[in-house]
């Protein structure tokens, strides 16, 4: 096949959606697939809007993928009749993000119009699937394809899980982009309403949202945390394989999350994970068994939470044992992006 897959940005950016396309990508070329990559320019909403004017979707393809994030841009150009299949891959809605009523409805209209000009779905998650079916009562060719969680090999043993356990010092981790819907804030904010002793390691870009960052490096400071919490910017790789080791909680309080590969990673080092009720973490994250759901926003639930957990180590113990069960369960990548590919050939004919 010869395809196009469209982006924002680079392929190469460090977040869960990004990596779920890169990785397609490759899978889809190891299969011997063609696929020409389409990066159109980051910019603020507004302007993206503007790319109605200017763009037009590529020729000679079999088949054009589009990531859902770039519907601002794509409204005019996926206008029908199509040149070849167009197949959105839908990670979230923008307006599914918690914000004030009427910013979501000017993003639902443009969705709705963006998800009514394609011809197929690839969904991340149940929950993003039923949340776009109930926007546009879509009878279109669809398919749910589980995130890649599987890159850092297998599950950890549960040898170094139970020793990681005896540590006093509780090892806090926050693995996610330094944005506001990451919910970091609710995070600082529990540890500040807490008495433990612990340590917070934060890994993720400072530069998605630079003004939010600069307010979190306030906080830390203004609240005397610099001793026990740790921004280490963005890491990947075997610094990030460390950190993930050393830690005893993955928490990301995020206020949506369309699917949550973190959580699953985390997992796999035997990290309980602390998600909120909305969005699809409760697709991953069992309450009370392999983490904690809490509402978004609420500092003071997940402070005891916090407590709860270093209090009961042996409860530490057995949820931890319990994520990496979980992870174990995860289909694997290759699974997921077979079953991709075989929803694309069943456009070529």
């Amino acid at each position: 096949m010869k395809l196009g897959f469209l982006i924002y940005g680079s392929l190469d950016t460090l977040s869960g959606g990004y990596m779920y396309d890169r990785m397609l990508v490759e899978y889809l070329r190891a299969q011997g697939d063609t696929v020409e990559v389409i990066s159109l320019r980051w910019r603020n909403y507004a302007a993206h809007l503007t790319d109605n004017f200017t763009f037009k979707l590529p020729s000679d393809l079999d088949i054009l993928i589009e990531d859902e994030l770039n519907h601002p841009s794509l409204i005019r150009a996926n206008r029908r009749p199509h040149p070849y299949p167009i197949i959105s891959l839908v990670h979230h809605l923008r307006c599914s993000e918690l914000r004030p009523k009427w910013q979501n409805d000017i993003y639902r209209i443009a969705e709705m119009k963006y998800l009514q000009s394609v011809d197929g779905f690839i969904f991340n998650s149940e929950t993003t699937k039923g949340v776009v079916n109930n926007l546009i009562g879509n009878s279109l060719p669809e398919v749910v394809a589980f995130p890649p969680t599987d890159r850092f090999g297998g599950a950890i043993s549960e040898e170094e899980i139970e020793e990681r356990s005896k540590k006093k010092e509780l090892n806090i981790l926050f693995l996610g982009n330094i944005i506001e819907r990451k919910g970091l804030l609710t995070l600082l904010q529990a540890i500040q309403l807490s008495t433990l002793n612990l340590r917070l390691d934060i890994i993720g870009s400072l530069t998605s949202e630079p003004q939010y960052a600069k307010a979190i490096q306030t906080f830390i400071a203004k609240n005397d945390l610099s001793s026990f919490v740790f921004l280490h910017g963005a890491l990947n790789n075997q610094p990030l394989i460390d950190k993930l080791k050393q830690a005893h909680i993955l928490v990301v309080p995020s206020t949506y999350e369309g699917f949550g590969i973190v959580y699953l990673e985390g997992m796999g080092f035997g990290l309980p994970a602390v998600g909120t009720t909305l969005g699809a973490a409760s697709e991953v994250i069992d309450d009370g068994q392999t983490g904690f759901l809490i509402q978004p926003g609420d500092a003071q639930g997940l402070a005891e939470k916090l407590q709860l957990l270093s209090e009961r180590r042996d409860l530490l113990l057995e949820m931890s044992l319990a994520a990496r069960s979980r992870y174990q369960r995860q289909p694997k990548w290759n699974q997921t992006a077979s079953q991709i590919r075989e929803f694309l050939r069943s456009f070529t004919g």
